[in-house]
């Protein structure tokens, strides 16, 4: 299988790094056996090159962005390559790439994929792309509030679809997973060369299953604030169904250490930069590793004490802060996998929600199991976790919520950093703090804002739309500041 996947990843992954490639198969003029016609292609060519783009620009540019937003990392004051995520300076000139990627590649070949698997009722091939595909949208959603959706992926039949709002968005997904979800998907199962072509769980339609389960929770659980009883209908009858979650992580953890095979956020960070120090330990996440004696600081930082830098301090002098020269680097690996939901998150989920409409019940255990798979993940065992990490609030329900998302924010580092920033819009967790890390009223491990930042004091919440929008689709909505909540933001 290995072979089979470097194969793929060697034809995409060069392409999706710096290149928005798109679906280019109907500009061939003369056909190469490795780009189809679009007539000619099937799910089992448009799959894995769909999730292969989505894994490329959600573990890769965006992990970037997560990482630093979410305060794992900051941009370190001897380079420049992210100071205007650091500062919160984006504008639509910003990220395109994620952005066009993520429609044109990802979501155009999902959307295919559907399409033909739906006229060969193929219900193996719909569920996997339309469980993608509504993963990769709400990604798009988190960060953008509105893209399109009901009028987009119809090619040159609408080339300025409308945009949609995110509210709308999440109840079409959500519908389109449950539709997938009722079809007679494991009657046949995939063939040995099909289940070379899923990189997630090599054809397991059980585990596809959990997957599609998993994802409804995470989404109706964004719902909390928002649509308080519809998100409570759904999860309520996700368990009154009998619905099975995840167990076992859900992404791509089988890349290789050479160009272009490699993880995508060592691909952009590392090997094409050719540097490993761009990214610097930030004291917002270091503080509260050392406050808590974690031992995953070692797999993070290469180093039980790491030196940091006070988050968005990049303009800061060797004369002024003489330890930036040495503070840590970001560990990446190019084996490192990218995860869309790993078991750790789906544990915690299940707790969050036990807690909100099931009395608690269980809800302990849930996140225990959560911090025993988060520990497990970067290859640490039971033995070594903080005896307080195990510990259950007994307390109000925001202290126990406080403590289920602090743990993710914990785990989510690298793998997938970008959760970690919209669970804390979502929840408030961890706290942002009232003064800046260099403060001795600071309390480690809250959120601090950007020493450069330029927006007032306020901590980001989504991105604007970016040019390559703007400049071809007239519905593209008026521009609002990137410290706007999205629809379902606390």
């Amino acid at each position: 299988m290995k072979n089979n996947h470097i194969k793929y990843k060697a034809l995409i992954l060069s392409a999706m790094v710096f290149l928005a490639f798109g679906c280019k198969k109907t500009l061939d003029i003369n056909v190469s056996p490795n780009n189809p016609l679009i007539e000619t292609t099937t799910p089992e060519v448009l799959f894995p090159s769909a999730v292969m783009s989505t894994a490329g620009r959600v573990g890769g540019e965006l992990t970037i962005l997560g990482g630093i937003w979410s305060q794992y990392f900051t941009q370190a004051n001897a380079s420049n390559q992210y100071k205007t995520i650091d500062a919160y300076a984006l504008t639509r000139n910003d990220l395109n790439g994620s952005y066009n990627e993520l429609f044109s590649g990802a979501l155009a070949d999902y959307q295919l994929a559907i399409n033909l698997a739906v006229a060969k009722s193929d219900w193996r091939y719909n569920l996997m792309a339309t469980v993608m595909k509504a993963y990769t949208y709400q990604v798009l959603v988190d960060l953008y509030d509105k893209v399109p959706y009901t009028e987009a992926l119809k090619g040159i039949d609408n080339l300025q679809p409308k945009f949609d709002d995110g509210y709308t968005i999440y109840v079409g997904l959500l519908a389109e997973i449950d539709a997938a979800l009722a079809k007679d998907y494991s009657s046949v199962a995939l063939s040995s060369e099909q289940k070379k072509t899923d990189f997630l769980f090599g054809g397991d339609m059980d585990l596809w299953t959990k997957f599609a389960n998993t994802l409804k929770l995470k989404m109706y659980l964004r719902m909390v604030n928002a649509k308080p009883a519809e998100a409570q209908a759904g999860i309520t009858k996700l368990y009154t169904d009998g619905a099975n979650f995840l167990t076992t992580g859900a992404g791509i953890a089988t890349f290789d250490d050479t160009p272009d095979n490699s993880n995508p956020f060592y691909e952009y960070n590392v090997r094409r930069l050719n540097t490993t120090t761009n990214l610097r330990a930030s004291k917002t996440f270091t503080s509260w590793l050392a406050l808590k004696n974690d031992p995953r600081a070692k797999y993070y930082f290469n180093s039980l004490s790491p030196v940091p830098m006070n988050q968005g301090d990049y303009t800061a002098t060797a004369i002024e802060q003489p330890t930036y020269a040495s503070a840590s680097v970001f560990v990446q690996t190019a084996k490192d996998p990218v995860w869309f939901i790993s078991a750790a998150e789906s544990y915690w989920m299940q707790a969050e929600a036990l807690e909100r409409y099931f009395g608690g019940a269980g809800a302990a255990a849930m996140y225990q199991s959560g911090v025993i798979a988060a520990f497990a993940q970067v290859g640490l065992g039971d033995d070594v976790i903080p005896s307080d990490y195990l510990t259950y609030p007994t307390g109000s329900f925001e202290q126990r919520l406080e403590k289920i998302i602090v743990q993710k924010w914990a785990s989510f580092a690298g793998s997938h950093s970008l959760e970690a920033f919209f669970e804390q819009q979502r929840t408030g967790y961890p706290k942002k703090s009232d003064v800046y890390s260099t403060d001795g009223n600071y309390i480690a491990g809250q959120w601090v804002y950007s020493k450069n930042g330029v927006t007032s004091g306020l901590l980001p919440k989504r991105l604007v739309f970016p040019a390559s929008s703007r400049d071809r689709n007239s519905n593209t909505p008026a521009e609002v500041p990137i410290t706007t909540k999205v629809w379902w933001g606390k």
